[in-house]
């Protein structure tokens, strides 16, 4: 924010993800999986709270300078669904590659770049190239780029930019 004396640890509007116990591990596995991505602040349960005295509460974490808060709230109905999803813009199929492998791993390929990690939260793996080939004046090229984009579950820039091209 321009004039502004807040740091970049006072993010004013972060995503909460509800974990059943596991939000260490899962924020170290994020956090692992982006450049730079760090771990900010670690809370944990006081004797009064719910949780274990002493385990973690809450992890205020970093990714790609968007901050996140991963909360141990214990087991309840409440699960993660394909309703919210992260969504990573990428620069080189090498990017989507690494990002698929580590993410699907004991998770889920969905389809149309989307998939469920192993702790069941969605995400999109999305070069970023196909923006611009959805925005082509070109009709023609748009709709032949969707339907290549909708058979595939990991996207492929190269496929994208052929099946485009016609």
């Amino acid at each position: 924010m321009a004039g502004s004396s807040r740091n970049d640890e006072d993010q004013k509007i972060k995503t909460c993800l509800w974990f059943e116990g596991d939000a260490e591990e899962a924020v170290e596995f994020y956090t692992s999986l982006f450049p730079g991505a760090r771990t900010l602040e670690v809370q944990r349960y006081p004797e009064a709270g719910p949780g274990e005295t002493g385990s973690v509460m809450t992890i205020v974490f970093e990714l790609e300078g968007r901050q996140f808060i991963a909360l141990n709230g214990g087991k309840v109905p409440f699960r993660f669904n394909e309703s919210v999803s992260l969504s990573v813009e990428c620069d080189t199929q090498e990017e989507i590659d690494r990002l698929w492998a580590s993410l699907t791993e004991g998770g889920e390929e969905v389809e149309c770049g989307w998939l469920k990690d192993r702790y069941g939260l969605s995400w999109q793996i999305v070069p970023r190239v196909l923006k611009e080939l959805l925005r082509d004046a070109d009709q023609q090229r748009v709709e032949r780029a969707m339907q290549a984009m909708l058979g595939m579950c990991r996207l492929d820039i190269a496929q994208l930019e052929e099946a485009a091209a016609g």
